[in-house]
């Protein structure tokens, strides 16, 4: 008998967790190894427990779902990851992709569809969803395996002098005009090229190693 695909839920919505955990318990092939709503959460949790696909969230209210997969790539590197979200900017998608995402799952798509998506993941299938190729066309963009670009964007550029002036979000998405959700996905593009996971380890890499480039345009 074939065993059943380990799941972990991210989510800081209640209700849909919860939704979704009946649904996928409810699944012969699927179990349930936890459900949690933070990454520091997850990580305890995949330090207990096996898992083989995670559903992750990608807006955990003042964080990014995308901040566990540093910690993940080097922890668990065996664990595939499906980003779960309402919503993300296409260049948010193919910077969650160049992280090593699998696909980019939205919640609107119905159960058959994401029961598809865990199976192909859990099996280590590339497959992308119809939404994921019309963000990878949309940016004219296709992330291959194992590689990355250094090259900051102009947004990128902005985020980056933003913070080594020391600017929260709010006040970094104000001088953009955007949302705050748009300048975390920013950050954690500059966390995925820098190969940091915080403000402090951006600054310092930055400074050390970037800056002759990222910095160049800098007077």
């Amino acid at each position: 008998m074939t065993e059943p695909i380990r799941i972990l839920l991210i989510d800081d919505h209640t209700l849909l967790r919860e939704s979704l955990v009946r649904y996928l318990e409810a699944e012969p092939t699927l179990q349930v190894a936890g459900d949690c709503a933070t990454v520091d959460e997850a990580q305890v949790i995949l330090d207990q427990f096996a898992v083989d696909v995670i559903l992750l969230d990608y807006d955990l209210g003042e964080h990014v779902g995308t901040e566990l997969l540093p910690w993940l790539h080097t922890a668990h590197p065996a664990t595939r990851v499906l980003m779960l979200t309402a919503g993300m900017s296409h260049a948010a998608m193919v910077g969650a992709l160049h992280a090593g995402v699998c696909d980019v799952v939205l919640k609107q798509t119905g159960t058959r569809g994401l029961l598809e998506a865990i199976e192909r993941a859990a099996s280590g299938k590339s497959w992308w969803s119809p939404g994921t190729l019309l963000a990878l066309k949309r940016t004219r963009t296709v992330p291959k395996a194992g590689s990355t670009t250094r090259e900051l964007t102009p947004r990128q550029r902005v985020v980056l002098r933003g913070i080594l002036d020391g600017l929260s979000n709010k006040e970094i998405a104000g001088r953009l005009d955007v949302s705050e959700t748009s300048i975390k996905a920013s950050i954690q593009e500059l966390f995925s090229k820098a190969g940091v996971r915080s403000r402090s380890q951006l600054v310092r890499v930055t400074l050390e190693r970037f800056a002759s480039t990222w910095l160049q345009d800098e007077a």
